[in-house]
This record gives C-alpha cells, sequence and structure tokens, in this order.
C-alpha cells in the first residue's frame, strides 16, 4: 500500500512525463534531475547547461515540473515527486519556484544543487549558484558569474554566405518592468534595416510581449518586391526553433528589451544589432546592454546606419559549455 500510495503521489505532481536521456559514450551514466517552473526562457538556461553536460559525461536526466507542497516536503525530509527515480548526482533549476522543491530534493535523496539564477533563499544553502554577471553577484566559493544567462545555443562555423541565399533574423519584443516600448520608433529602425541592408530574406519572430498587430504592420511597409519578409509567432514556433534560424542566419537585429535572445545570438556567434527603445531607469539590465555596446560585443540602430558594418562579436560568448566543465572538473569523478 505505501508503494501504491507513492505511485499515485507522483503522477498528481507530474502533469506531463518525465523525460529520460541517454548520452552516448562508455563509463557509469550520472543521474540528473531538472526542475522546470515550464517557462521557456527558464527551461532554456536549464537544458542549454544539462545540453553541455551532456556533451562531457553520460547522462540520464529526469525533468520533474514543480508543484506546491515543497516547504512541508522540506521540513519531513521527503520528496515524493521523485520516489521512482534514481537518486541524482546533480540537481539543476532555473527559476525561483525550482529553488525550495530541489533543496527539498536534495535533502531526501542527495546530489548537488545547482540554480541558474541569483536566488532569494541564502545562497549558503546551493552547491552552486550560476548568476549573470549584471546581477553583480559577491564573490564566494560557490557563486560561478556569467556574461548573462545560460542558453541552448552553439556556435556554428558559417561559410561566406552571400548573394539570394543571405537571411537575417528580427527578434522582437515588447514592454517589460526595464523598458518602455515606444511602437513607432522600432517601425522606424526595422524600415531602416529592411530597406538599407544587403540582406533580401528576413525572418521576423515575435514574443509573448510583443503588441497585438505590431508583425502586420511590418508587413505592411514591404513594398519592394526584392525584399521576402516572413513572421512567425512565438505560439507557433516549435522547440529549438530558434537555434535553427540562428544557425542559418548571417545577422540578427534584436529589440532592445529582449536580453535573453540578444545572448543567445552571441551564443550563435552572429553580428547582432540591437533596435532601441526607451530605458525605464538605469538598472542592472539597462546597464549590462550598454556595457554591450561600449564593448563593441552589439551595435545599436544608430551606429551601424551612419554606414558601420555590423560586426561580429569581439568576445567569444560560450558560458554553458564553461558552466558544466566547471561541474564536471569539481565533481565528476566523485
Amino acid at each position: 500500500m505505501p508503494l501504491l500510495r507513492r505511485r499515485l503521489h507522483t503522477q498528481g505532481l507530474t502533469p506531463r512525463r518525465a523525460h529520460v536521456r541517454h548520452a552516448a559514450g562508455a563509463g557509469k551514466s550520472r543521474v540528473v534531475w531538472r526542475f522546470s517552473d515550464a517557462k521557456a526562457g527558464h527551461d532554456s538556461q536549464s537544458l542549454g547547461l544539462l545540453d553541455a553536460l551532456k556533451r562531457r559525461l553520460p547522462i540520464d536526466s529526469f525533468d520533474i515540473p514543480v508543484s506546491p507542497g515543497a516547504s512541508l516536503d522540506w521540513f519531513r525530509g521527503q520528496f515524493p515527486a521523485g520516489s521512482l527515480l534514481p537518486d541524482p548526482w546533480l540537481l539543476i533549476g532555473a527559476g525561483h519556484s525550482t529553488h525550495l522543491p530541489l533543496l527539498a530534493a536534495r535533502r531526501a535523496r542527495g546530489g548537488r544543487s545547482v540554480v541558474l539564477m541569483k536566488p532569494d533563499l541564502p545562497k549558503r544553502w546551493f552547491d552552486l549558484c550560476v548568476i549573470p554577471d549584471h546581477d553583480r553577484p559577491r564573490p564566494a566559493a560557490n557563486v560561478l558569474a556569467t556574461r548573462g544567462s545560460l542558453n541552448r545555443m552553439q556556435a556554428v562555423s558559417r561559410m561566406a554566405d552571400t548573394g539570394q541565399n543571405r537571411r537575417g533574423l528580427l527578434m522582437i519584443g515588447g514592454p517589460s518592468r526595464h523598458y518602455h516600448w515606444d511602437h513607432e520608433q522600432v517601425i522606424e529602425q526595422l524600415a531602416g534595416v529592411i530597406r538599407y541592408s544587403p540582406v533580401r530574406h528576413w525572418i521576423l519572430t515575435t514574443s509573448r510581449r510583443t503588441p497585438p498587430g505590431f508583425a502586420e504592420r511590418v508587413q505592411d511597409m514591404i513594398f519592394n518586391r526584392q525584399l521576402k519578409l516572413t513572421v512567425h509567432s512565438w505560439q507557433d514556433t516549435p522547440d529549438q526553433w530558434l537555434a535553427l534560424q540562428l544557425e542559418r542566419a548571417c545577422c540578427t537585429w534584436v529589440t532592445e528589451d529582449s536580453v535573453s535572445m540578444m545572448y543567445e545570438a552571441l551564443t550563435a556567434a552572429i553580428p547582432v544589432g540591437l533596435l532601441s527603445i526607451p530605458p525605464r531607469r538605469q538598472d542592472r539590465i539597462v546597464r549590462g546592454v550598454e556595457a554591450l555596446v561600449a564593448s563593441g560585443n552589439v551595435m545599436r540602430f544608430s551606429h551601424w546606419s551612419r554606414g558601420i558594418p555590423l560586426p561580429r562579436s569581439v568576445e567569444v560568448f560560450d558560458e554553458a559549455n564553461r558552466v558544466a566543465a566547471r561541474i564536471v572538473k569539481r565533481w565528476g569523478h566523485v
């Protein structure tokens, strides 16, 4: 009867099946529990680290959706959602709601805990806190600062791409806590990019925050038959769609509020242009974007419009692999 109860309880906490992935290669597989709050941006971070670990070690991974009751699980020293899973070597969580379930699981089943953002809980409670440098984390033995958030992108070597086969990617965000949204300002900049860039084929993708009707406004301003604009709503893009587009693109333009997409493009090692919008205040996110501009890793539209070519980043952005290498060096042979 107790086993039956655990099975029923686990199914109730898991609205979708845990995905098991096997990495090729010899040696004993490490078990990784990945905690998910079902937010695309957070999943991109944890999956990026998981992918990088699999490039180094044989991994069996299990996705665990977070659910209420983690504090009670922690106090009881149990974690029913993982009762049918093998003990973890590593527990990964991105998003504040994953932190307490992750700690409850570690207390009940062991393993090393890794969180992929600055936690609200004390950092000393976790084995490793991977924190973007724009959050200005204080140095500590269990803190690793990164250039932006992790993602699933990989740099790809590209052959010279000229003529009709060239395509560019336009990634559009929307109003946010850090930036105002100026509809006309963004439209005006997009018009300049589409009309004066040598690229003839553009792929435009929106986000959850993009105002309704924006993509249609951009389509209406295309009068040149030699130009092609294809629009993809964020609702219609399958998993890994963006990674494929970044692999195929010769350049990308991103609205300044879309920091995660900015770092995905930088990780993919293609030239990145910024479509400027006014910041609400000088906060950590805005300062982080300004630092990328000042370092020459990205270029604003105002500079490009003076005839300055869009450059590739001057630095390498490969943070998921760097974090994975640190984890393997520290705990991979335990």
